[in-house]
């Protein structure tokens, strides 16, 4: 998938996988990972989340990392807040306070970068990937991230034959292939999406769908 691909979403603004208000999984099960405390998260191909913010209100630092311009721009501008702009290679970065996100490609990160990063939050990174791409960001935020960290993870799953992605299917059993050889792994939650949810209507999704919550601490 080309960087173009993302560009031409974002101009268009066909970002159905783009949730304007905070994740109702997140909010449910981010106490269970994170407990009181707050520490840095990162969020990988973060698009302009309301949820970073919600993050952020709790007092957690942020990270997020983002390919479009106009996303970054869009977050910091829909909130009503300015961002400090600091152009540079291979990533820009938007600022507020302890609020960053960095423009540019997740796979360009290095170990340096998030050596102070304790938990992940991933619900639109990884089904935002086609399945040759999966691995390959996998071992990537495995590389880049210390020891011990902890990551809420969300998918969605469905019949692939009534839906093309992004956000694409991905299964609980490759949930498992994908991360059980560096991370403990945890299915917290399966939840069948109900037909008339308005995703599931707005992709033709007849056959429904499920949503996937887990926890996962790296080795």
């Amino acid at each position: 998938m080309e960087h173009e691909f993302w560009h031409e979403r974002w101009e268009k603004s066909q970002i159905g996988f783009h949730e304007g208000t905070v994740n109702q999984y997140l909010h449910d099960h981010w106490p269970e990972l994170a407990g009181q405390g707050t520490e840095a998260v990162f969020v990988p191909l973060c698009g302009k989340a309301h949820d970073m913010w919600w993050l952020h209100d709790r007092g957690h630092p942020i990270i997020g990392v983002e390919l479009s311009d106009i996303a970054c721009k869009d977050f910091f501008e829909e909130a009503g807040e300015k961002a400090k702009v600091h152009p540079g290679e291979p990533f820009t970065t938007f600022k507020h306070d302890d609020l960053q996100i960095w423009c540019g490609d997740f796979f360009q990160l290095v170990p340096d970068d998030l050596k102070h990063i304790r938990l992940v939050y991933d619900r639109a990174a990884l089904i935002a990937l086609p399945p040759e791409m999966r691995k390959g960001y996998v071992d990537h935020l495995t590389a880049i991230i210390p020891d011990g960290t902890r990551i809420l993870l969300i998918t969605l799953d469905y019949d692939s034959n009534e839906m093309q992605g992004p956000p694409f299917n991905v299964s609980d059993e490759e949930v498992f292939q994908l991360y059980s050889e560096d991370y403990e792994v945890n299915h917290v939650l399966k939840r069948d999406m109900a037909h008339d949810n308005p995703f599931a209507k707005r992709r033709g999704l007849r056959n429904g769908a499920a949503e996937s919550v887990f926890t996962l601490i790296k080795k």
